[in-house]
């Protein structure tokens, strides 16, 4: 059977686009950060959306890495709307979702300024944007759209769980939205929907390597649901739900300008124009991105990928080190989140080197309204 699910697993992540969105939280990324105009960036590049709003702090540099060229290729379709300088198709396709012309403003305004790979990804894939089919928003194309839009239909498809869901995500205050959700929590996590979260292929249409699933096995007795289920509650509970983009999306298919990603805001447009081209995209490992490209980085964003590596490859994981203590400096900071509670992998080389603001993480961990990892890390190179 683990045969079968790790054959699933690389067959969905070798071959689709898994995120059409990032499941981070920049907002707490900026704060962790403290980008400043000599910086120079290397990061993980997901669906692209948090490069762009690291932008807006005008570091030196950015390099993005990704070993699924077609998470690259999203970042550069979204980048060849900012460099077009169409801020109405950039909102269209990007915060609605859809454009009942994709296809022709693709092929005669976009298409040619994109990197050849990006070309032929999106010259098969520019339907996800036409608002056709059963599927209609972009934001339910790919492996987590996909589950996205099969976990919307499930809850708006039942009326009572529809009903309440509408009233919690229109509330007015906390008191309010913490009072919806605590009807809406057993209601959606029932037994069917249990079951679901806690069978290996279903997380890995999330992104969640099985790994990371064993992690999280380890710290809750009830598995993935018992963790989601404590997630959910902190994030809906005690966080601002109307300024929640992240859930907003995927319930609803679409931004509004009022609730979305920073980089799509009309206000901050003309800033990613004069920055973009500080940004780097490559198809690779981080690894294989330091090697061929060495220097004295002062911020890496790591998004939760160490925990594969800890499972799988621990000479991987010591290689990444290594290369990336020696392409920093003092005062490099170092971010990465985690399925564990505590991260337990750090080889010894690396705790006597980088020093971890726990304070700052778990006050920052807090406030990220996303809440789907366990643990959040910012390592300071001494």
């Amino acid at each position: 059977m683990s045969k079968i699910q790790n054959w699933f697993f690389h067959k969905i992540h070798g071959n689709k686009l898994i995120y059409n969105t990032c499941w981070e939280d920049p907002r707490c990324d900026r704060e962790l950060l403290k980008l400043q105009h000599d910086s120079k960036l290397v990061m993980i590049t997901s669906a692209g959306d948090n490069l762009l709003d690291y932008l807006l702090d005008e570091p030196a540099e950015i390099h993005t890495v990704d070993m699924n060229f077609r998470q690259n290729a999203l970042f550069e379709l979204k980048r060849s709307f900012i460099n077009l300088g169409d801020y109405k198709a950039l909102f269209q396709f990007f915060g609605e979702g859809n454009h009942p012309e994709a296809k022709f403003y693709y092929e005669n305004n976009v298409r040619e300024s994109l990197p050849k790979y990006a070309q032929e990804y999106w010259d098969q894939h520019i339907h996800y944007f036409q608002g056709k089919g059963r599927r209609k928003s972009f934001y339910y194309r790919g492996a987590s759209g996909f589950l996205a839009f099969m976990c919307r239909r499930y809850l708006y498809t039942r009326k009572k769980i529809r009903q309440n869901l509408e009233s919690f995500m229109s509330s007015n205050n906390l008191s309010q939205q913490a009072s919806y959700y605590s009807i809406l929590e057993d209601k959606i996590f029932n037994p069917f929907i249990s079951r679901l979260l806690n069978n290996h292929l279903t997380m890995y249409l999330a992104g969640v390597p099985k790994a990371q699933q064993a992690l999280i096995q380890q710290s809750y007795v009830g598995g993935n649901v018992a963790y989601i289920r404590e997630c959910f509650r902190n994030v809906f509970t005690k966080l601002d739900i109307g300024d929640n983009y992240f859930y907003q999306v995927y319930l609803n298919g679409f931004y509004t300008k009022q609730c979305c990603p920073e980089y799509l805001k009309e206000a901050h447009f003309s800033t990613l124009q004069n920055q973009q081209k500080k940004a780097k995209s490559y198809t690779t490992t981080l690894s294989g991105f330091l090697k061929e490209n060495p220097g004295a980085y002062s911020h890496y964003v790591l998004l939760d990928h160490q925990d594969w590596l800890a499972a799988n490859n621990i000479p991987a994981l010591e290689e990444e080190w290594r290369l990336i203590l020696e392409n920093s400096k003092p005062g490099t900071r170092i971010l990465m989140r985690s399925a564990a509670t505590e991260i337990d992998f750090f080889p010894d080389f690396v705790k006597n080197k980088v020093s971890f603001d726990k304070e700052l993480s778990d006050r920052m961990h807090t406030k990220d309204r996303v809440g789907t990892y366990a643990s959040v890390y910012l390592g300071i190179v001494n």
